[in-house]
């Protein structure tokens, strides 16, 4: 059965087919429980770095270069990243963030990343 990834955002109410719930931010997200915000696993091996975050939030217009550099921090984790894919037991991912752009954030680069490695549980 083919896996299904998703992108939501935290602050979005939880669904019942969201399937396993992921944060993907390195930061608990604020102004949200743990209750409320129903997630299955803190995925920190799936987040960049810190030093890699304050970059790219220090100018959000190197989107590009975050993208490249992020890439390379999740390859650099692929074996623990495929581990814990291989472990998760729902035909349904949701990626949960804070970012308020799903398109074009941290979450977005991470998705098409893991998405190869989907079809291998799969």
């Amino acid at each position: 059965m083919p896996i299904e990834l998703r992108l939501k955002r935290v602050y979005d109410e939880p669904a019942d087919d969201d399937g396993d719930r992921l944060l993907v931010d390195r930061l608990w997200p604020r102004g949200i429980s743990k209750e409320v915000a129903r997630i299955d696993l803190w995925a920190k091996d799936f987040t960049p770095s810190n030093e890699l975050r304050k970059w790219f939030h220090a100018d959000p217009s190197r989107i590009d270069e975050f993208a490249i550099r992020y890439l390379q921090e999740l390859e650099q984790r692929k074996t623990a990243i495929e581990q814990i894919l291989f472990s998760l037991q729902q035909s349904t991912i949701t990626l949960v963030t804070a970012t308020t752009d799903l398109e074009n954030g941290h979450a977005a680069i991470l998705k098409r990343f893991l998405q190869p490695l989907l079809q291998k549980r799969g």
